[in-house]
């Protein structure tokens, strides 16, 4: 049995950032392949390898388990995931000596790693009467500045600062390779306020040996004096009870004039915070109409991620991301971050790569103009089975400026619908589209909710938004939406109200359009076509 115990492999990835592999299933192999290894990513580094097969995640057996649920197990888990795993070799092996993999005896070795890897930290110091409560100290000719003399109750220690902490940061710049006058000078010019990003000696030794590079994604936040608020409402008879709006000069979503006795002033909502996320989905990039329709898709409930400006200032201090503390403390109910890339999950070979997850519902208009490379995708058909799907966007090429991306599905192809077209037919009116192609195509999950809802995938969807943009009467210097039992647009005063737009046509943006074009080259593999475009 001994041979066949599983390795323990912990990931942790930053916000945005993939676990460096694919998922696969795949025709006359048995097991939940890892594949794609992407050289310096987590899984890579770790020591993932290509064949590896997946027993566990986070200690659920997973080898009996549909693929779709094993990946479900891996995007519910956030940015961090324990996986058991087996070698290919030693996996067929015992497969076919009829092996009882879920035996609770195979005892996993963990791999020379924690499972809990040690992490660095953020501190935030405030400087007293006395300073900082700390001194720095290098040895000449070794790399590194380390914590010293941290004085018993001072602002340091206070801000969870020990002996022999190794700085990396300083105000979110890497001080790594600076030497130690400038890191003193450094520290002296930041003022009254500072924010470090610090490691111990265990962390230290850790990310050192994995080649980990570290940064504010790795860190905690439990040492931060102030954080963001996680903020659960029920809509009342009169709505939540606050207004949103984009304030002038300033960057992000703010809630103003909070009802005395509503739901918002209950659950401690403040004048002026600034709203991070709604119902997980982190509003940064988002437009106002965007976060209002997030809004409302919640019903009768709301969650809003939110931070005061004390806090706020603290964190763009550090240039840490909020959603750092999200993930950390809200792991239950963290906002999905990675997309399952399956095309059609009743086929002999599906493959998952783990990305951000997209929530809003849209299909995206892409348009392209030829390049000396083509467009950059392969266009993939199964064979004997109707629809298309992208694969291989290459990164910087014309399809990935045009919003396209691995695993869409093509809808429309220059205005002709390829659904029911077999691939050959999809190729011909590709190539027969001279030097512009403008393909209509949506996300997995986008095209199978808009089929189930019974809804037709046509550019329309995509003109409707884009009149219902056009033709809004907000305020050119602020934004604001109340959110009473359906959230508002309101304009200054003067102004006309905002007009409300069909839920349909309100939950499709258009992508913005580039150029390019084709040039094709075949790759085949076992039950599957594709195109090199």
């Amino acid at each position: 049995m001994d041979s066949y115990r599983p390795k323990v492999i912990c990931l942790t990835k930053r916000p945005g950032q993939t676990f460096g592999f694919n998922l696969r299933l795949e025709h006359g192999e048995e097991g939940h392949l890892v594949r794609g290894l992407e050289m310096g990513g987590p899984a890579e580094l770790a020591g993932m390898k290509d064949g590896d097969r997946i027993l566990r995640v986070n200690g659920t057996f997973a080898d009996s388990l549909p693929h779709s649920e094993v990946v479900d197990l891996v995007r519910n888990s956030g940015t961090s995931v324990t996986f058991h795993l087996l070698g290919e070799a030693a996996y067929k092996q015992a497969k076919e000596k009829g092996v009882d993999l879920s035996d609770s005896q195979t005892t996993p070795v963990v791999n020379g790693e924690a499972k809990h890897s040690p992490k660095p930290k953020l501190c935030y110091l405030v400087k007293s009467s006395s300073g900082f409560g700390f001194s720095l100290c290098s040895v000449k000719g070794e790399p590194g500045v380390f914590m010293t003399e941290v004085i018993p109750g001072g602002a340091a220690d206070r801000a969870g600062i020990k002996l022999q902490d190794r700085l990396v940061e300083v105000n979110g710049d890497n001080i790594e390779n600076r030497i130690h006058d400038e890191v003193v000078a450094k520290i002296k010019m930041a003022g009254s306020s500072i924010m470090f990003l610090l490691v111990d000696e265990e962390a230290d030794r850790f990310y050192k040996s994995k080649h980990i590079k570290i940064g504010t994604w790795e860190a905690t936040t439990k040492h931060l004096p102030l954080q963001p608020r996680i903020v659960d409402m029920t809509k009342g008879s009169d709505g939540y009870g606050f207004v949103l709006r984009e304030e002038p000069n300033m960057t992000g979503h703010f809630v103003k004039n909070i009802e005395r006795g509503s739901p918002a002033e209950r659950e401690g909502i403040k004048e002026m915070d600034r709203v991070v996320a709604v119902n997980g989905k982190e509003v940064g990039n988002c437009n106002h109409e965007m976060v209002v329709d997030l809004i409302k898709k919640g019903g009768n409930k709301c969650c809003l991620f939110v931070m005061d400006r004390e806090t706020d200032k603290m964190y763009q201090l550090g240039n840490v991301s909020p959603m750092l503390y999200w993930e950390e403390n809200n792991n239950t109910n963290s906002p999905p971050s990675y997309n399952e890339a399956v095309m059609y999950p009743s086929l002999p070979q599906s493959s998952t790569s783990f990305e951000e997850k997209e929530e809003v519902l849209k299909p995206k208009l892409c348009r392209m103009e030829k390049t000396a490379q083509g467009y950059g995708f392969h266009l993939n058909g199964i064979q004997g089975v109707h629809g298309q799907f992208i694969r291989n966007v290459v990164k910087g090429g014309a399809a990935d400026r045009a919003g396209m991306e691995n695993n869409d599905i093509v809808v429309e192809v220059n205005g002709v619908n390829v659904e029911e077209c077999s691939h050959e037919e999809a190729v011909k009116l590709i190539r027969d589209s001279g030097d512009t192609l403008e393909m209509l195509v949506a996300k997995k999950s986008v095209y199978d909710q808009l089929k189930a809802d019974g809804v037709a995938i046509t550019k329309m969807l995509v003109l409707e938004t884009l009149y219902a943009q056009v033709h809004k009467t907000n305020s050119p210097e602020t934004k604001k939406t109340e959110i009473p039992e359906e959230p508002r647009a309101e304009s200054p005063a003067g102004s006309e109200r905002q007009r409300v737009i069909p839920a349909q046509a309100k939950s499709f943006d258009v992508v913005c359009s580039l150029f390019q074009s084709p040039s094709v080259s075949s790759n085949s593999s076992i039950g599957s076509v594709d195109e090199r475009f």
